[in-house]
């Protein structure tokens, strides 16, 4: 059994209440506005939380919501290239023994970008003017910059810092700059450009294990990215902005269900 089938079977049995309650909650609602969302008190919806860990074993509310939305999106093969598209091998993730700077962390130069909606990535390569207020108040919420919280990264393998930049360009498409700056000063940076219809684009920059990224927007706080090295999808990766839109979280799911569990990351807005 694959790690999807082995979440599939452990999610197929919560009631059709508890799935509502932790879609709501993978939204970014609280349980304070989910118990408002559906006429109940805060204590019965902590109570139906309560009873989909214990009916599914995991210890998180929120890690059991994005485990849920992680599945629903691959059930829906959102992550995959277009129906047309003929089927191609999966890769195994790569190997995590070189380190999380050679490994993981490559994976985020390799960041293709999103779109118009909430999933969106952003922009050409030079510097865009600041938006007016009244315009800044109208723009995707994942439009600017992003800094990884590597704290959550062993010190040992802890870069310095990661961005990422989101800027929208002329003709609709979104591109996406990653760079990553590394203890000792040295700086690796990535970039592409895509439009939101699930086709493979090219990547540039300084990276060699992820050639190819594409996009999908299933909701307009939520990018779904697919990474594929020749020819072949690697992972797909969930961002989900914040109501605040101050934060951003990352959910990851490896291609082939090599996944023993769902791995996340945070980010900060820059600006």
């Amino acid at each position: 059994m694959t790690a999807m089938d082995h979440n599939r079977s452990a999610l197929t049995g919560l009631n059709e209440r508890e799935l509502e309650i932790l879609r709501l909650l993978a939204a970014g609602h609280t349980t304070k506005t989910i118990a408002t969302q559906l006429g109940r008190t805060e204590t019965a919806i902590t109570e139906r939380l309560r009873a989909a860990r214990r009916k599914t074993g995991v210890g998180s509310s929120r890690e059991l919501a994005r485990l849920l939305e992680a599945q629903e999106i691959w059930d829906r093969k959102i992550d995959l290239s277009p129906p047309d598209s003929p089927a191609k091998p999966v890769l195994p993730p790569a190997s995590s023994g070189s380190g999380w700077l050679k490994g993981k962390l490559l994976m985020l130069l390799a960041l293709p970008i999103a779109a118009a909606g909430l999933i969106l990535a952003a922009a050409s390569t030079t510097p865009q003017p600041i938006a007016p207020p009244a315009a800044a108040a109208k723009r995707s919420p994942l439009t600017g910059s992003w800094a990884l919280d590597v704290s959550r990264i062993p010190e040992a393998e802890r870069p310095a810092r990661v961005t990422i930049s989101f800027r929208k360009a002329p003709d609709g498409k979104w591109t996406t700059l990653v760079e990553i700056v590394t203890p000792d000063g040295a700086s690796r940076h990535a970039q592409s450009t895509a439009a939101t219809d699930g086709v493979p684009v090219p990547i540039t920059g300084t990276m060699d294990n992820i050639d190819t990224a594409a996009l999908r927007q299933p909701a307009p706080n939520t990018l779904v990215m697919t990474l594929g090295k020749n020819g072949s999808p690697v992972s797909t990766r969930v961002y989900t902005v914040a109501k605040d839109r101050k934060s951003m979280t990352e959910t990851i799911v490896w291609a082939g269900g090599a996944l023993p569990k769902l791995e996340t990351t945070s980010f900060k807005r820059l600006d």
